[in-house]
Parts: C-alpha cells; sequence; structure tokens
C-alpha cells in the first residue's frame, strides 16, 4: 500500500492511500484514510472502504462525552462510501449502498468547509447540517435540530450558523430544480477489487495544511 505525500497544488494518483481529517476547534479531531478515485483541477473523487479504520485525536473535545460524536467506532461499517467534492465547495456529496446486491441507497450532501490540502491529504471541518436525496428525488434536511447545540459548544457562531442554512437551502433549491452537477453514473460506481483497506500513518495529527 502506498501512502501519498505531496506537496501545495499537486494531485493524486488512482488508487493514493490519502488521509481525510476533520477540523474542529483549529485542530485535527479525526482521520480517515481514503483511496483516490480521480483527482483534477475540479474535482476530487476518494473512496472510504469497509474496514477502514478511524483515527480519533486525544483530548477532553467540548462536547457532551468529551469525544468525537462518532467514539467508539475504530472503522468503516457497511458497504463503502465514495465522497465526491469540488475544490472551493463549502459541501461534498457521498455515495451510499446498501443490501447484499449493492443497490444505491442515497446521496448525502455534507456542508463542510472547502477541502484544504496537506502532505497527506486534506482537512475540511463538518458543518453538521446534512441533505439527504433518495434516487426518486426525494430529499430531507440531517442534524438541523443540532444546530443550536453546536453554538452552545463553541464549535460554530450564530452567524456561521445562518450561512450554513443558507447555502443548505440553496442545495434543496438546486436539487428541486433537478440542477445537481455530480456524475448520476456514479451510483453504480463499483471499487477496485485490488484495492486493500487503507492505513492511517503515524503522527497524522501533527502535519499541517497548506
Amino acid at each position: 500500500m502506498r501512502l501519498a505525500y505531496g506537496v501545495a497544488g499537486m494531485t493524486w494518483a488512482y488508487g493514493d492511500v490519502i488521509v481525510h481529517r476533520e477540523i474542529a476547534w483549529g485542530r485535527p479531531w479525526l482521520a480517515i484514510p481514503e483511496r483516490v478515485v480521480d483527482d483534477t483541477d475540479g474535482l476530487l473523487v476518494t473512496y472510504i472502504p469497509t474496514g477502514t479504520p478511524f483515527g480519533y485525536a486525544p483530548g477532553s473535545w467540548p462536547t457532551k462525552t468529551g469525544l468525537h460524536p462518532w467514539q467508539p467506532s475504530q472503522g468503516w461499517k457497511g458497504h463503502g462510501a465514495l465522497v465526491v467534492q469540488r475544490p472551493g465547495d463549502a459541501y461534498s456529496v457521498w455515495h451510499f449502498w446498501e443490501g447484499d446486491e449493492r443497490t444505491f441507497l442515497c446521496w448525502y450532501v455534507n456542508l463542510q468547509a472547502p477541502f484544504r490540502r496537506t502532505a497527506i491529504g486534506y482537512d475540511t471541518q463538518d458543518h453538521e447540517l446534512d441533505v439527504i436525496v433518495f434516487p426518486d428525488g426525494q430529499w430531507f434536511f440531517k442534524d438541523d435540530e443540532k444546530m443550536e447545540q453546536r453554538i452552545a459548544e463553541g464549535r460554530y457562531s450564530v452567524e456561521e450558523v445562518v450561512e450554513i442554512r443558507a447555502l443548505g437551502s440553496r442545495i434543496t433549491a438546486m436539487l428541486d430544480a433537478r440542477e445537481t452537477w455530480w456524475e448520476p453514473s456514479l451510483a453504480s460506481w463499483t471499487p477496485d477489487p485490488a484495492w486493500e483497506t487503507p492505513e492511517l500513518p503515524a503522527g497524522w495529527a501533527d502535519v499541517g495544511s497548506f
């Protein structure tokens, strides 16, 4: 397995393992190694295989449990997820499948800070609000009720939550108008059978972003 180490402005190669880090309160608190499917000036596509390990940075975080919300889960369960995102967009589009036949379930539009490349992958910050979109075009907001709690925790300001919700409204307007930009054929995408489960490198929490 080849872990891709890069420099600012480079692109990753097909099959590279890069590290997706979630930033909160100014530092990484979650890391997920991902396989690169495609990386161009206008699009980054990565894959999280089943069994992919999660990395959690130590510390007492200002959450209800003091931990990242995904803890104690140690890795990705179920089918893998395909993540599609464009530079500068404050959201990514996750593809999910279900069942023994690996039937496409939904798109998960994850509101987040625009991704920033690092020497080992990319950083972003989850903005909690999500839009679940089904193949028939129906959609619903997920976790909107948690936004006030995130303000209380200090993760976002009141002004940031207003901006996040405004973006959510623009995304749903795009969905209603059937003006989505991501490629529908990715719903039937399948991972390379030669890919092994990616691993996290030591020291992942200490790498700076560009």
